[in-house]
């Protein structure tokens, strides 16, 4: 094997993310959910089961918002990748080996 060639771990990311999986981003995001969460349950009285789906929405979404995807870092930044696609430019410019810089 060559002395000047190296590999990179397929993982070398995760080393820059908390517990390898959150950014500060997601743990404030999910730290919220779950305090309005504990607050709710504090606060209100909960009587039946719908109103106790009501009371833990806020840690669910939450968590589903930081829940990691293959392929994306989380469902958070897939969310806004679709929307960037959705809302960005549609016109593409095509330059290809054929063609130089300022020909026609």
């Amino acid at each position: 094997m060559n002395s000047n060639s190296y590999l990179i771990p397929a993982n070398s990311k995760k080393s820059m993310l908390i517990l390898g999986f959150f950014n500060p981003t997601d743990l404030i995001i999910f730290g919220t959910g779950c305090v309005i969460t504990f607050l709710l349950l504090f606060i209100l009285d909960t009587n039946n089961l719908k109103q106790a789906f009501l009371i833990i929405t806020p840690a669910l979404i939450s968590a589903f918002l930081v829940l990691p995807v293959p392929n994306h870092h989380n469902i958070r930044t897939f969310i806004g990748n679709v929307y960037h696609y959705f809302t960005g430019r549609r016109s593409y410019y095509w330059r290809g080996w054929c063609i130089g810089r300022g020909e026609k």
